[in-house]
């Protein structure tokens, strides 16, 4: 393994002025210092890992706390674009990701924030996951850097995507639509479904449309059979809805095998609508009306305010950062205004 020793003696110099060089000391001339890289790089050398820690306490790895109660994983349409943005921007300031165990099982399992310690993590984001866990309260009220994906905490940075915008401009589509007879299949109980639900609400009392009951129900985020059921459950009402808004895109498509097996048609028929925009949705015919949350913008502001929070704690304020979205039209509501 090349040594610092190695490139100070092939280049002429001492130890310390290679160690300044490649650390971008301002007491060391721009040719001396490039000429000392540039022989570094072409001997092989990599900075010692651990070293580096002990030098600057820091270890330029970020834990990432994520797990879905389906567990599905990096197949989470939604959060594995999330991450991959994250991922890549965290990468871009030389920062590596490593993933905290979330198995409860094993002898010597450690808790989130044991775990953390124990990796040296500089920081932790921390995204789908049980946030009322005894676990992951103690690493919210550590000393630890950390910021939340979708979860408000007091006194922590959190990226949101803007749930209740998003909902109303899908509610206000469908209504331009000429849509009044609206259901709506919602996720399971979290920050993100009172969100959305509260604004379903709102936004149809501002627009003067009246919610029956039960036009309204519930199945957990991206399961398929759950909305299939709930969507035969709308279906046999005497007074059917024309329009069934889903949790999610990939939750729809039980809804969607429902009302086909029925005979059918969609839009022509019945209407639905998605909610996050994932790709998958955009492939299917009749293609998916949804709204498109913008997974890259999260990703990236999560890992840059995280950063910032490392690198620069004094300066960095704490604060909520909500990400807007957009509806993407597709061919799955009918305009009733043109029949």
């Amino acid at each position: 393994m090349v040594s610092m020793k190695d490139i100070s003696v092939a280049c002429g110099v001492s130890v310390a002025t290679v160690s300044k060089a490649l650390n971008d000391h301002k007491d060391i001339g721009a040719r001396t210092k490039e000429r000392i890289r540039q022989t570094a790089k072409e001997m092989g050398y990599f900075p010692n890992s651990a070293a580096q820690a002990l030098k600057t306490n820091r270890t330029y790895n970020i834990g990432v706390l994520f797990v879905d109660e389906a567990m599905s994983g990096l197949t989470h349409d939604f959060f594995s674009y999330v991450l991959d943005s994250f991922k890549r921007t965290a990468e871009e300031h030389g920062y590596d990701i490593t993933f905290i165990n979330c198995s409860k099982n094993g002898k010597n399992r450690m808790s989130y924030l044991e775990h953390t310690k124990h990796r040296g993590f500089d920081g932790v984001v921390i995204a789908c996951i049980d946030f009322g866990d005894p676990e992951v309260i103690e690493l919210i009220q550590s000393d630890v850097p950390v910021v939340t994906i979708d979860h408000l905490f007091n006194n922590r940075i959190a990226v949101m995507s803007d749930n209740v915008n998003g909902m109303r401009q899908l509610f206000t589509f469908i209504y331009e639509k000429g849509h009044r007879k609206i259901a709506y299949i919602h996720g399971e109980d979290s920050a993100v479904t009172q969100s959305r639900v509260s604004s379903f609400y709102k936004t149809s009392k501002e627009l003067g449309v009246e919610i029956p009951d039960e036009y309204v129900r519930q199945a957990a985020y991206r399961n398929t059979k759950e909305a299939y059921d709930r969507t035969v459950e709308l279906l046999d009402l005497p007074d059917p809805p024309t329009c069934i808004l889903y949790p999610d895109d990939f939750a729809s498509f039980g809804g969607i095998n429902a009302i086909q097996e029925r005979g059918l048609r969609i839009p022509d028929d019945i209407s639905v609508a998605g909610y996050d925009g994932i790709r998958v949705a955009r492939h299917i015919e009749p293609k998916l009306t949804t709204l498109k949350q913008d997974t890259e913008r999260i990703g990236y502001e999560a890992a840059e305010h995280l950063i910032s929070l490392i690198e620069e704690p004094r300066s960095t304020l704490v604060q909520v950062i909500m990400i807007g979205g957009e509806v993407l039209e597709g061919h799955t509501v009918r305009d009733l205004n043109m029949h």
